[in-house]
């Protein structure tokens, strides 16, 4: 490289106009990929010759342990992120992960590691030898650590290679590890917004972690909406639990959660609380009868799924159940409900609490679904020829008694 290559390496007009722009797509929230693709095509453009890059981040979710992105010299744009799972639990990740750059640097306290490659250079770690084959020449692995560890969060791990003859220059080395932090910065910035989002719609459900994260948080503010109310419980969960080994009760819950939540969530649902064994959840659209048939599409979709799982469950001779389910529909109030320092975003009202009567009537008239009166009147007309009455009854804390209905063809 001539003198005048060098400088312009070095030259801190184009530094500040690269963090400049990284920063700004990062306040403007540009993803990962984005900010990985800017930042290298930057480095590019001004003779920084990387020709692939990744970026690692760990992140906070309840399968995924962290995110992978990956930009090369000659692609558009960056590949969607790739997930990893947990490196406590073994396998091929966590044997990659133990002979890698940055469990080394982990392992010795450093944050950065530079390696040459080349055919006459012994390759010290199992990347290199796949760099070397695709005709790298240098590499670059950095750690940018933080003190405000956020699960398994603990720092951007990045890494920077290049093909160019004889590797990175001492300035080039040099201008890639000045800004390297700012790269670091932004995709960290980013991870924790997707953090965010993650953890609201998780623990409250989709809409409402929407809701809470669109700034919805005042303490007593919710509003009237009209929806169906899904409660469901399982069949028999204390005879159950008691029977079960301790180690088959937690996996047994989620077996059948995900079958009836994921069901809800596919039919257009909102899952808004997880109580014990039992499931609150909402349908909501501008006409009564599609709500009433979204629930009834969830419904279907539930057995199906809880069908299929007791056929795997049983070959495996673990603990069985079926879902009893109450269906009602009217007014409730949606929004943040509690004290000062705890809140709920979630459903409250008759209508709610009526629901949560009609599902505890399930196993007295041996039913697995019950709907009110109100649901059958307010269900098209396809889907009302397929609810017949079970009779009136009293709802516990209901002044009058209703007239019940359950699915024509429904298991009892």
């Amino acid at each position: 490289m001539c003198a005048g290559e060098t400088e312009a390496v070095m030259d801190g007009t184009y530094a500040t106009s690269l963090l400049s722009a990284v920063t700004e797509a990062g306040l403007a929230g540009a993803g990962e990929p984005e900010l990985l693709r800017m930042f290298c095509v930057g480095l590019n453009a001004e003779r920084v010759p990387v020709a692939r890059a990744m970026v690692m981040i760990d992140t906070l979710h309840p399968v995924h342990e962290g995110h992978v992105f990956r930009w090369q010299r000659g692609e558009n744009e960056v590949k969607p992120g790739t997930e990893y799972g947990r490196i406590s639990e073994g396998g091929d990740a966590a044997e990659k992960w133990s002979r890698s750059t940055f469990r080394h640097l982990l392992d010795t306290g450093g944050s950065m590691l530079r390696r040459r490659i080349g055919p006459d250079i012994a390759a010290d770690f199992p990347i290199l030898d796949d760099l070397r084959a695709e005709g790298q020449t240098d590499y670059l692995a950095l750690i940018h650590r933080f003190a405000d560890v956020i699960g398994e969060m603990d720092g951007v791990y990045s890494s920077f290679a290049t093909d160019a003859p004889g590797g990175f220059t001492p300035a080039q080395l040099s201008a890639l590890r000045a800004l390297a932090p700012s790269l670091a910065l932004a995709m960290k910035s980013a991870a924790l917004a997707r953090i965010a989002k993650t953890l609201v719609e998780t623990y409250l459900g989709r809409d409402a972690g929407r809701r809470v994260l669109g700034g919805r948080i005042v303490r007593g503010v919710a509003e009237r909406i009209d929806a169906v109310v899904w409660y469901s419980d399982l069949r028999g969960f204390t005879r159950i639990t008691e029977a079960a080994a301790p180690g088959e009760i937690i996996p047994f819950l989620n077996d059948y959660a995900d079958a009836i939540i994921s069901s809800v969530h596919e039919a257009g649902g909102d899952v808004l609380k997880l109580i014990g064994d039992g499931t609150l959840a909402i349908f909501q659209a501008d006409d009564p009868g599609e709500a009433c048939r979204c629930a009834l599409h969830a419904e279907a979709l539930m057995r199906a799924r809880i069908a299929a799982l007791n056929r795997e469950r049983a070959a495996r001779a673990l603990p069985l159940t079926e879902t009893y389910l109450g269906l009602h529909i009217g007014e409730v109030f949606y929004g943040n409900i509690g004290s000062q320092d705890r809140l709920d975003f979630t459903v409250v009202g008759p209508t709610v609490n009526e629901a949560s009567r009609i599902v505890g009537l399930c196993r007295s008239v041996d039913r697995n679904v019950l709907t009110s009166s109100a649901f059958a009147e307010a269900a098209v007309a396809d889907d009302r020829s397929r609810l017949v009455s079970v009779g009136r009854y009293a709802l516990k804390g209901v002044a009058r008694a209703q007239e019940l209905f359950t699915l024509e063809h429904a298991p009892p």
